[in-house]
């Protein structure tokens, strides 16, 4: 004999009148609840053929209302609802859910009906752990790299029994995507300089900035998709903004004389006097913009920042208008920020390697200038001698002359060749000294060997004397922009260098050098006396020297007694 089908009743006993009770259980056993919510927990433990509810009782009529108002809400919201039954089984979902799916999921197995395969994280089995009583949250990744935050929320009924489990989720695959790009910006950085510091000393400065421009190009391509970049320094001495790299971009932009000046000189100027990511979002109709590529319709360029300070900029463009998103400009400022370390850990390397450079120059002109000064003396000595009488040897000690300052020009210029040209300057030579011609007269081995090692270094051309005789000599056969002399040498008075050097070069400057309080010569007020404008006391420092080598007359300091 077939079973009876199952009623669920809405009702109490007497909720419902003798001949509908009757009618009813004469095709049907009849299970009543106590209650709307008593009879919603016994739907979901147990099977039913059918549900009765009388519309004349208020309970359920107000019970039935709130139900549909729940339904229409949790349809409308933005995140994902469904109801799971404690066999995996979804029994109920909301639009967005289905949506996510594909289509109705009702009476699918939960993880069948989001797709295969799927990833939870880092919860793998959160559908199993809700069961065990526990709220749970996980992330699901979902086949086409769709992310979805989902928590698994346990309903237990009167009993204590997890009737049901409330899955609630939001998509936050924009959220994701944007972490991932953040990370491989990031990631990029690393990868912009990847060797370590020990491999980078030994390539030379060029190579460096080869790998650094290889890097951004691949970089800026595969992960930002630009092909259009363009890259400035900014020289912090005359703000002039210097290409290191252009790709993509005309030759005539590629070549454009720039500075960083708000007016005149581009976007690219003006983000570089300003410090101010510029996006320019129609090229056709931005006043500031000047053409970088064929074709281009909109740019975003971003100042290079290190230090809070500028040192270039990063410029991209493309062919499409308004082609930048705000989330495009973003990484473009950050991948700015990689760049910057990246060329100022390139600059750090290079400025190390001038000053080893530098160092090793100053330790060869140590060992050599002094014996070559002998050289000079000696020969010029000799030449003044034989001029008038022999021909063939003034021609050899003028040719043994040549060779010695040849030595040094060399040296100095093994230094300038061997000193790295990218990055700012270890020791910057004011223009003035460059190439001077500067005669040091002075006793003291120690105060010559100085001299070559602060006025080399600065550019200047140095020779030395050690006594008055030798620098009457220099002065009569050479020509100096600059003579210094100590007063108290060995075979002249103070006054008598300075009145005799200039005689010998009327249009070079004479400044004299003292280490005593007391003139006993009075050489010091005699040569004012005479002109002179420029004394040094020892010790004195290097700015008073560079003052006295590039002042003019009238610019000259009162020297203290």
């Amino acid at each position: 004999m077939p079973s009876r089908p199952r009623i669920l009743v809405f009702a109490a006993p007497d909720g419902i009148s003798e001949e509908v009770r009757a009618a009813l259980g004469q095709v049907a056993d009849l299970v009543r609840s106590e209650g709307v919510s008593d009879g919603l927990a016994l739907l979901l433990r147990e099977s039913f053929d059918g549900i009765f509810a009388s519309a004349h009782d208020e309970r359920i009529a107000s019970k039935a209302r709130s139900l549909l108002q729940v339904d229409a809400i949790l349809h409308v919201l933005e995140e994902g609802i469904a109801v799971v039954h404690p066999g995996g089984r979804i029994l109920w979902a909301n639009v967005n859910f289905e949506r996510w799916c594909g289509g109705p999921v009702q009476g699918q197995p939960f993880e069948q009906a989001l797709g295969t395969p799927i990833q939870f994280c880092p919860d793998p089995s959160p559908l199993a752990h809700a069961l065990e009583g526990k709220s749970v949250r996980s992330r699901l990744r979902r086949p086409g790299d769709q992310y979805l935050d989902m928590r698994f929320t346990p309903l237990k009924d009167a009993s204590g029994v997890i009737a049901q489990i409330i899955v609630s989720a939001e998509d936050v695959t924009a959220e994701v995507s944007q972490q991932q790009m953040l990370d491989a910006v990031h990631q990029a950085g690393d990868e912009l300089v990847p060797l370590s510091t020990d491999q980078l000393a030994e390539m030379d400065p060029q190579e460096r900035i080869e790998l650094l421009k290889h890097n951004i190009r691949r970089l800026t391509h595969d992960l930002l998709h630009y092909d259009v970049i363009e890259i400035r320094l900014l020289d912090p001495v005359t703000g002039k903004l210097e290409p290191l790299l252009a790709e993509g971009m005309t030759a005539e932009a590629a070549s454009r004389v720039l500075y960083a000046k708000e007016e005149s000189n581009g976007v690219t100027g003006y983000v570089a006097a300003t410090g101010l990511t510029y996006v320019c979002a129609d090229a056709a109709s931005d006043p500031r913009y000047l053409q970088g590529a064929e074709g281009a319709r909109s740019s975003v360029t971003v100042p290079l920042m290190w230090d809070d300070k500028i040192i270039g900029t990063f410029n991209v463009e493309s062919p499409k208008l308004n082609g930048f998103a705000p989330q495009d400009v973003q990484f473009a400022e950050i991948f700015s920020r990689e760049i910057a370390a990246s060329l100022h850990t390139l600059e750090l390397l290079l400025v190390e390697k001038k000053a080893m450079v530098s160092q090793s120059i100053e330790a060869v002109n140590r060992e050599v200038a002094l014996p070559v000064d002998e050289i000079l003396t000696t020969a010029t000595t000799i030449l003044e001698r034989w001029i008038g009488h022999e021909p063939d040897m003034v021609e050899k000690l003028k040719r043994i002359l040549q060779a010695a300052r040849q030595i040094k020009q060399s040296i100095q210029k093994v230094g300038e060749d061997m000193t790295p040209q990218f990055g700012r300057t270890v020791l910057a030579a004011p223009s003035k000294l460059k190439g001077m011609r500067v005669l040091v007269v002075d006793n003291d081995d120690r105060v010559r060997r100085s001299a070559h090692g602060i006025l080399g270094r600065l550019g200047c051309i140095v020779e030395t004397a050690r006594d008055g005789q030798e620098a009457l000599t220099m002065a009569k056969l050479s020509t100096y922009d600059a003579m210094l002399a100590d007063i108290r040498l060995p075979d002249i008075t103070g006054y008598d260098m300075y009145a005799s050097l200039r005689k010998a070069q009327p249009n070079a400057r004479v400044i004299l050098m003292t280490g005593f309080g007391y003139d006993p010569h009075h050489s010091l007020v005699k040569s004012r006396q005479e002109g002179l404008r420029f004394v040094l006391y020892k010790p004195f420092r290097v700015e008073q020297l560079l003052i006295a080598l590039q002042s003019s007359e009238s610019e000259a300091p009162s020297p203290a007694p």
